[in-house]
C-alpha cells in the first residue's frame, strides 16, 4: 500500500457504504457487482470501498487479522550505534618504511 493521505469521505458515510454492500450484495451476481454499484452512487474507487469492507470485516470479527486499534504504535528497535563507531582495536598505524619492505 501507499501512503496514507486523508479521505473525503466520513467514517459514517464509509460505514453506511459497507451496509450497503452487505444489503445489496444479494441482488447482485457477486459482492465485487454491489461494491461497484455503490461506488457509482457514492463517488469512490471500487478497490477504496473494497478496503473498507475488508477493514470492517475484520473489526467485527468475522475476517482475520488486527482490528483498528488494537495496536497502537509498532516501534522499530533502535539502531546499534557502536556497530557504525570505527573500531579502535586495530593497533597502530603502519609506518612508510614498513610497507616499502612489503613490497619486495
Amino acid at each position: 500500500m501507499t501512503g496514507r493521505t486523508t479521505s473525503k469521505f466520513s467514517p459514517e458515510v464509509r460505514a453506511r457504504a459497507v451496509r450497503m454492500v452487505l444489503d445489496h450484495e444479494k441482488d447482485h451476481p457477486s459482492r465485487w457487482a454491489a461494491v461497484v454499484s455503490i461506488t457509482a452512487k457514492i463517488g469512490c474507487a471500487g478497490q477504496t470501498l473494497h478496503e473498507w469492507e475488508e477493514k470492517a470485516e475484520v473489526d467485527s470479527g468475522t475476517r482475520a487479522g488486527l482490528p483498528n486499534g488494537s495496536v497502537t504504535h509498532i516501534q522499530r528497535p533502535p539502531a546499534n550505534p557502536a556497530r557504525f563507531k570505527p573500531s579502535r582495536k586495530a593497533g597502530p598505524p603502519r609506518s612508510a618504511s614498513h610497507s616499502s619492505r612489503c613490497t619486495g
